[in-house]
């Protein structure tokens, strides 16, 4: 379990704030690897960055977890990704079964108030693989909102691959679980990351 001092709240949790956070990483390294969360959470801080007047020429975005769907479906969060930053030059890299996950200078996650991370849930059917890879998972029981079979980033690569990690969540009932998850007094996902990560983790919380 980690000692308290590398998991850190930050003070103010809002879009503008988790934009700045990310812009600083892409000033101090302009050839930034960053990975984001799907949903409909990152949306406005999407906007928030596209609007910052950022160079995106050397900077690569990619998923940390997406729904098995048909390019341009409605539930993808790679196209909602493109969609967000088709007017800037970030590359952007698409999640496959099987892919090594690459060292990464930001790992933005959310996640869910059963305590889950990108596509890794409490309840899921999966088969693991060594090494920083990305693999398919399906939660048990299926979401009737998105029912779908997932591509997810592993624990190995979700804990080894990033130089940081960024954890922005919404609502009182998320708060209770990160508190609960950096006490060890419950097991989810939520609770390997924070015991297992080699990198500092910074809290992005608010109410709304």
């Amino acid at each position: 379990m980690s000692d308290g001092r590398s998991v850190t709240w930050a003070k103010d949790g809002s879009a503008g704030a988790v934009a700045a956070h990310i812009a600083r990483v892409i000033d101090l390294n302009p050839r930034a690897r960053i990975a984001v969360p799907g949903g409909s959470t990152p949306l406005p801080i999407f906007e928030e960055l596209v609007g910052r007047g950022i160079d995106w020429s050397g900077v690569t975005l990619m998923l940390g977890d997406d729904r098995i769907v048909e390019p341009g479906h409605a539930a993808s969060n790679q196209a909602k990704l493109e969609g967000a930053f088709c007017a800037t030059e970030a590359t952007i890299v698409a999640l496959e079964e099987g892919m090594e996950v690459p060292d990464l200078d930001l790992l933005w996650l959310g996640m869910g108030s059963d305590g889950h991370i990108a596509s890794l849930f409490p309840e899921m059917k999966t088969e693991d693989v060594e090494g920083r890879r990305v693999i398919r998972t399906e939660p048990v029981p299926l979401s009737a909102e998105a029912p779908f079979p997932r591509l997810s980033m592993n624990m190995e690569a979700l804990t080894q691959a990033p130089r940081e990690i960024i954890l922005v969540a919404r609502g009182e009932d998320k708060k209770r679980v990160i508190e609960a998850a950096i006490s060890g007094s419950i097991t989810l996902p939520i609770t390997t990351l924070i015991a297992r990560a080699t990198c500092p983790i910074t809290i992005y919380w608010s109410a709304e």
